[in-house]
């Protein structure tokens, strides 16, 4: 399967790997950014390179009027979509629960937890053959995090991305009669500028494998649950952790 894929937080990382590897096997790609146009747009010439077309479009996936342009600019340019990479996320620096304010908790469980929310809503609006669309696959960027918990370290990160597995398995059930299937990745380790200075160094000896994740492994598996190749694979999460 291809058509048009939207994937969130498309600008760098984990996001532009999957953008760039969408367009190379023939999707048609929309990418997200908050703030960093020009490397936004970098990545839709790159997938433009690639022989599709490709748009950027400024959002704030936690703002619901901006979620809601987003995925009409996107109908507006490319058709309706039939892929959805809910990638866009944030954490905040390290520390243990008792020191976060309240506007970062509620900054990160925002953007993690109720923007994947909001996009998948009005993904679904337009996605879903029960809306007149001929449905698709969603996949959900998730964490190691979900499961490991993030002591000392991301918390509010780790209980977000929690409700995003709990969002993936519900959403599988419930919309397998839209023509709609749902999974996640949860990466861990994965060398991009969402870690901190040194704490890829500091922790990389305890991965198994013995080394940082790429963005694009994490591509490469989310291009497959997109794919016909997934056709039967919903509520399933893939862990590319390298064994952590």
């Amino acid at each position: 399967m291809t058509g048009t894929v939207v994937i969130t937080g498309g600008s760098r990382g984990i996001g532009a790997a999957t953008a760039v590897l969408a367009a190379e096997r023939g999707w048609q790609v929309a990418v997200s950014f908050r703030e960093r146009r020009d490397a936004a747009e970098q990545v839709v010439r790159r997938c433009q390179e690639a022989g599709v077309r490709a748009v950027a479009v400024q959002a704030d996936v936690s703002a619901k009027d901006d979620v809601r342009r987003l995925l009409d600019t996107v109908c507006d340019q490319l058709g309706v979509p039939t892929g959805l990479v809910n990638n866009a996320g944030i954490v905040a620096p390290r520390g243990r629960l008792a020191d976060f304010t309240t506007e970062r908790i509620a900054r990160v469980v925002s953007v993690n937890l109720v923007g994947t929310i909001l996009c998948t809503r009005e993904a679904v609006r337009r996605m879903s053959v029960r809306h007149g669309g001929n449905g698709g696959a969603i996949v959900n960027v998730s964490s190691r995090a979900a499961v490991r918990g993030s002591p000392n370290e991301y918390v509010d990160y780790a209980a977000a991305k929690a409700g995003v597995d709990a969002l993936t398995v519900g959403l599988a059930r419930e919309l397998a009669d839209d023509g709609i299937r749902v999974n996640a990745v949860r990466p861990a380790l994965i060398d991009t500028e969402i870690h901190e200075p040194g704490r890829l160094a500091q922790l990389g000896h305890a991965v198994p494998l013995g080394r940082p994740g790429r963005a694009g492994e994490v591509a490469a598996a989310i291009l497959w649950l997109l794919s016909d190749e997934a056709s039967f694979t919903t509520g399933t999460f893939i862990d590319v952790a390298g064994g952590w």
